[in-house]
């Protein structure tokens, strides 16, 4: 505040003493007076007939001469000009040869000239005052709208407005949201039959499905005022603000109605009661109290739909989920192939792709991308495109901006050793003929050992459709294909290295998640261990409860450990009978450095493997 002061004060400053240094030139001009001659000087001009004209103001005498040469005279203020004239005896004649005006200053410029030079600086001065209060008043006002909710409101009356056309995919969601949006554009339809529509939606999904689009598009749809705010921004460091602004916000939508509150990220003050070392009166939980008021409390007429978004649903207190609050959940699942598509053709609307650009294979390319995702992918090749001055988007670009976003960035820098290289490529050889071979691995679309983010080299297996149920087998193969790069290291150089961490550590997850959360063990039957709670601590979950005793969990130990041998022992078989063609993918690598689908499942063509 006091910078801001100082700034504002020096800015005056500098205008003031502009416009003084304005008003001095102007003073200097207008200073630079004619010479001033006595009256017996007057007389000789006019008796040597040398003046052209004689202006007459007051005292003041202005003489012109035939050169156009000013002068300067005074005279007495009571006496006339003609009386001086004759008094110093001059010819009339003589006189009659200079035109003579008589000039009378009026009673404003009088005044002006007086109360200027005083009324100027008063008034810069006062004006300054003035300024510098507003300022202080500005701040006070500020300190007092402290507890005021900073949601900010969209009009939707406008061209550019959000609808359910510009969000691509999520059908079934934008199904459940338009009854909200029915239901504000005709409430009346709705009430003459008893019906209420959901005062809360809420919007679980992964990050990056459009939570924030969607209801964007609803309020767009609806035309009505859209008010948007994060869960973080109830918060503060002092109790009872929180609790504040919900009833500011909720106050202005209720001004404004029909009218929806977006509030995003609603699991920062949503979070169960009760959960947290703080106890049952933290400012989180006063500001979930009056949410919870709002929404369902005494006033039950109000016009004015709530909706949230989520990826933590798991989180949630029971209270914001029950009928009457938050009662309809829309799920917004990642995307399949299909809405990956349409999502793809949605963002390259205002980029120039090359004609054989083909957005589907993109899409087939991209399982697990959200719709943010796709955005960047899109963007990162318009980069690349941009960056090899390039005028057209093609596929090249495109599918290398899948792997930047997948891996992270070519590290052209990070050139390895020729040991190193050779590790690698047999390394990746192994993943690509062991997840080749087994019938339910995804198959294999690019294989390379070039480096990317933190990744020596990478193996990039697909899904052929999008899956939303997965078997055993395909587990196991998975677990086979996991370890395939440690069982190469071990079988070609009778040791290993640390490129294959990353792969035990997610083998020995994708194992435990069989057993604890899958039932897929046969010892320990169809049944789950263990059981998460949140127990919240600077943010942290730092508890699960076992439900299970000390001799299971050796069970479980045991069983993780047979589900990894086992894959390990698969693809150790497969490596050894395919020895030759392992040596074949690793040496095609070593020239090539990337192998794409059709080189690689050319390699097994004419095999007698």
């Amino acid at each position: 505040m006091r910078s801001s002061l100082f700034k504002n004060f020096l800015i005056f400053l500098l205008v003031f003493i502009f416009i003084a240094s304005l008003f001095s030139l102007y003073n200097s001009s207008t200073n630079k007076k004619p010479e001033i001659i006595g009256i017996n000087k007057l007389i000789e001009f006019i008796n040597n007939e040398e003046v052209k004209k004689i202006e007459v103001s007051e005292e003041k005498i202005k003489i012109i001469l035939n050169d156009d040469k000013e002068k300067i005279t005074y005279k007495e203020t009571t006496e006339s000009l003609s009386t001086l004239m004759n008094n110093f005896a001059v010819s009339p004649e003589k006189l009659e040869k200079a035109e003579i005006e008589i000039k009378q200053n009026s009673s404003t410029s009088l005044w002006l000239g007086a109360i200027l030079p005083f009324l100027i600086p008063f008034i810069f001065i006062a004006a300054f005052i003035w300024f510098m209060m507003r300022q202080v008043q500005g701040a006070n006002n500020r300190a007092l709208s402290f507890s005021q909710s900073s949601a900010k409101m969209i009009n939707q009356d406008t061209k550019n407005r959000t609808t359910f056309a510009d969000v691509a995919g999520a059908e079934e969601a934008k199904g459940e949201l338009v009854e909200v949006v029915d239901f504000l554009k005709n409430p009346q339809k709705y009430l003459a039959l008893g019906a209420k529509i959901p005062k809360g939606t809420l919007l679980l999904g992964p990050p990056g499905t459009g939570k924030t689009l969607l209801a964007r598009a609803v309020a767009g749809e609806a035309k009505v005022p859209f008010f948007h705010i994060s869960g973080s921004e109830f918060v503060e460091m002092f109790v009872g603000v929180g609790a504040s602004r919900v009833r500011d916000l909720f106050h202005k939508a209720k001004k404004a109605a029909p009218a929806i509150i977006f509030i995003d990220e609603i699991d920062a003050v949503g979070r169960q009661r009760g959960a947290g070392l703080g106890g049952s009166h933290d400012e989180r939980e006063q500001t979930l109290n009056q949410i919870l008021t709002e929404m369902d409390g005494f006033e039950t007429d109000t016009n004015v739909i709530v909706i949230a978004a989520t990826n933590r649903p798991d989180v949630l207190d029971p209270a914001l989920l029950r009928p009457g609050r938050f009662d309809r959940q829309v799920i917004i699942d990642l995307p399949d192939i299909k809405d990956r598509k349409a999502i793809l053709e949605v963002h390259a609307k205002n980029k120039p792709l090359e004609t054989d650009t083909n957005l589907k294979t993109i899409a087939q390319r991209t399982p697990g991308f959200a719709g943010a995702d796709l955005a960047n992918l899109l963007n990162e090749a318009a980069i690349l495109t941009a960056k090899n001055d390039k005028k057209k988007i093609s596929m090249a670009e495109l599918i290398e901006s899948i792997e930047k976003v997948m891996l992270g960035p070519e590290r052209k820098s990070h050139v390895l050793s020729e040991k190193e290289k050779k590790i690698t490529a047999y390394h990746e050889a192994g993943h690509a003929l062991v997840a080749h071979l087994l019938p339910h691995a995804d198959p294999v679309h690019k294989v390379s050992i070039i480096s990317r983010g933190r990744v020596a080299g990478y193996t990039m297996k697909l899904p052929s459709e999008d899956k939303h149920l997965r078997s055993l087998s395909e587990f196991l193969d998975e677990l086979a294909v996991l370890l395939a790069g440690h069982v190469t290291e071990k079988e070609i150089f009778k040791e290993v290295t640390t490129g294959a961490s990353n792969d035990l550590k997610e083998a020995t997850k994708l194992a435990r998640r069989l057993v604890t959360e899958y039932g897929m063990s046969e010892l320990l039957g169809p049944r789950t261990f263990g059981e998460r709670e949140e127990l919240i601590f600077l943010g942290k979950e730092i508890h699960e409860r076992r439900d299970y005793s000390e001799k299971i969990a050796e069970i479980i130990d045991q069983e993780i450990s047979n589900l990894i041998n086992g894959a390990k022992k698969t693809a150790k078989n497969l490596l050894t009978k395919n020895r030759s063609l392992l040596e074949k993918i690793t040496n095609e690598l070593l020239v090539k450095e990337t192998l794409e689908r059709e080189e690689f499942e050319a390699l097994f063509k004419n095999s007698k493997n």
